[in-house]
């Protein structure tokens, strides 16, 4: 054999070498030997299955906003969209890993494990996540109104997973967690569009009580917010109380709520006058002092 010959033959030795080398690195035997009859058939019906489950998918979130896209809000549909979309994705992983022969039952474990740990760290903002849950579905409020939480009153910037955003009427940014929005009450001054406001005074014992009433029914006219002709909404003025130093009366009128300032104002300034006009007494805590020279 020449020396050519013997070159040649090392050189297809070291080249079938390398093609087994590269072949054992990347699987081709047991690559080839997967690609069987009976492995295309499962194969096939596991594409299938998973493009059923797909077309299922699109379908429950077209049916959902169609139907219900309409009757929630922007939030609460997204909300569940996204649990929706979440549990696809989860369902499908789980269908893909069981395909290859992964134990679900030791990850399951992990998980429960992990969540339990996870959750002891973060009790709270799980309870605050649960929370906003029920605040985005049960719809007490939305961004723009004004409400009043455990003391906190002001303006809804943002209501998120966590917590609300308000700003305040002296233009605080104040963040309330959404347990503490569930766990006390809630009052949305913006709810209904008319309010109701009760002023309260008192007028001296010496009055006489029928003038008093008589005259105090001229004070909701003098105000230009309040309503006086709507049936269920008019004005009332009544005797409410003895109270220490007077009898307390009450003059109940309803109102426009962007109206509430205007009104309080145009009501004390109103009894103010008609009072004084009429000669009734508004009792008052005052106090005597005399002077004594003291030698």
């Amino acid at each position: 054999m020449t020396e050519e010959a013997t070159a040649m033959q090392t050189m297809r030795s070291a080249g079938l070498s390398a093609l087994a080398e590269t072949g054992s690195i990347f699987h081709f035997e047991e690559i080839r030997k997967f690609f069987t009859f009976e492995h295309g058939i499962k194969l096939a019906v596991n594409a299938v299955t998973i493009i059923l489950f797909y077309i299922l998918y699109r379908v429950v979130k077209h049916l959902i906003r169609k139907g219900a896209g309409q009757r929630l809000s922007d939030k609460t549909y997204m909300l569940l969209s996204k649990a929706i979309s979440y549990t696809f994705y989860v369902l499908i992983i789980m269908y893909i890993l069981g395909l290859f022969g992964i134990r679900l039952g030791a990850i399951w474990g992990a998980a429960g494990i992990a969540g339990i740990a996870i959750g002891f760290a973060a009790q709270t903002s799980v309870s605050n996540i649960i929370s906003g849950l029920f605040v985005l579905t049960e719809k007490s409020m939305k961004i723009g109104d004004f409400i009043e939480i455990d003391g906190i009153s002001g303006t809804v910037d943002m209501i998120g997973f966590l917590s609300v955003r308000v700003h305040t009427l002296d233009n605080q940014f104040v963040r309330i967690p959404n347990s503490t929005v569930i766990n006390n009450k809630l009052k949305n001054y913006s709810t209904f569009e008319l309010r109701r406001h009760v002023f309260e005074f008192s007028v001296d014992y010496a009055s006489d009580l029928d003038k008093v009433l008589a005259v105090l029914q001229d004070v909701p006219g003098m105000c230009p917010t309040v309503i006086l002709d709507k049936p269920g909404f008019e004005p009332k003025v009544m005797l409410v109380s003895l109270g220490e130093s007077g009898i307390t009366v009450n003059i109940a009128v309803w109102f426009n709520r962007s109206d509430l300032v205007q009104t309080r104002t145009d009501l004390c300034r109103a009894v103010i006058s008609v009072c004084r006009r009429e000669g009734i007494n508004i009792p008052f805590n005052h106090m005597d002092v005399t002077l004594v020279n003291a030698r």
